[in-house]
């Protein structure tokens, strides 16, 4: 397959968009539309596992909205694998592309049983029903939930049932999975299932992952981050490129991974300690090496 004079071999972003904006219409005459994205330009490239920050309102939803065409750009244009997202006849193959996981894991169940979950999605792409249980089965071992096949969604916990809804996903076999705070309901436990999940697939089997996400600690896990603030992409680079900038993160409204903020503290104070530690792990490596020097 061709895409805009590129063959599928020399095409590596998943994601591009130049100029993106979206506006929100309001209903009353009398006010102005709300302009959600402003001139975002961003690529995404194949395998990439991506993590988006940003305060409420900031946007980043907005965009996630954008990458599976649940939204179109209002100017601007968004590809995804070349396809412009604006065309009403590329919504199927780029929702086939980008497959979406929302916060609430009970909004995104359908079936009584999970496997039939799972099934839903190749059901409705016309896969054959040898094809469909095989891709269920492969969902659920990817997502390490293959003993409760047979168990009706209610009886789970919230993290495994995040966790069916990614396997209903994966079912689809998209080229990325898109996950809009996909633990912001769930207790510790839970989130820590979900990302460890979710790390897994975009290791092993390479699928590109979009994360959006309030909890630093999960944005620390990506290869690369991007910041939103007012509606467009302020900051841009590796977990530790972004979280060393202490001040302007706190200036955006935002955190930075607690163990980030206390070597930032300690650094203040005069103590030979790097700012861009992100992990508890380098913070007492760090720390058992200066002792041992001493």
């Amino acid at each position: 397959m061709w895409y805009y004079g590129m063959s599928e071999s020399e095409l590596i972003d998943i994601f591009h968009s130049q100029s993106l904006c979206f506006e929100y219409a309001r209903y009353e005459d009398t006010e102005e539309n709300t302009l959600a994205l402003h001139d975002v330009d961003i690529r995404v490239e194949k395998g990439e596992f991506v993590a988006i920050l940003g305060h409420n309102g900031s946007g980043k939803s907005t965009l996630a909205r954008h990458l599976n065409a649940l939204l179109v750009p209002t100017s601007g244009t968004l590809w995804v694998k070349g396809l412009d997202s604006k065309d009403a006849q590329n919504a199927w193959p780029i929702r086939q592309s980008a497959g979406m996981v929302f916060q609430n894991p009970d909004n995104q169940l359908v079936a009584t049983i999970v496997e039939e979950d799972v099934a839903f999605g190749p059901e409705n792409l016309g896969v054959s029903s040898m094809e469909i249980r095989q891709r269920v089965d492969d969902a659920l071992h990817s997502v390490g939930m293959t003993k409760f096949a047979k168990t009706a969604p209610h009886q789970l916990s919230g993290g495994q049932k995040q966790r069916i809804a990614i396997a209903g996903v994966l079912a689809m076999h998209p080229d990325c999975i898109i996950l809009d705070e996909p633990t912001a309901m769930l207790d510790p436990s839970g989130r820590r299932e979900v990302i460890e999940t979710v790390l897994r697939l975009n290791k092993e089997s390479g699928i590109t992952v979009i994360l959006i996400t309030h909890f630093m600690e999960e944005a620390v896990r990506a290869r690369r981050v991007i910041v939103m603030d007012k509606g467009t992409a302020v900051m841009d680079g590796t977990p530790r490129d972004i979280f060393k900038e202490a001040d302007k993160m706190k200036a955006l409204g935002l955190d930075v991974p607690s163990v980030t903020a206390l070597a930032h503290a300690l650094s203040d104070r005069g103590i030979d300690i790097p700012r861009d530690i992100l992990t508890e792990e380098e913070f007492i490596s760090h720390m058992k090496d200066k002792r041992w020097k001493a």
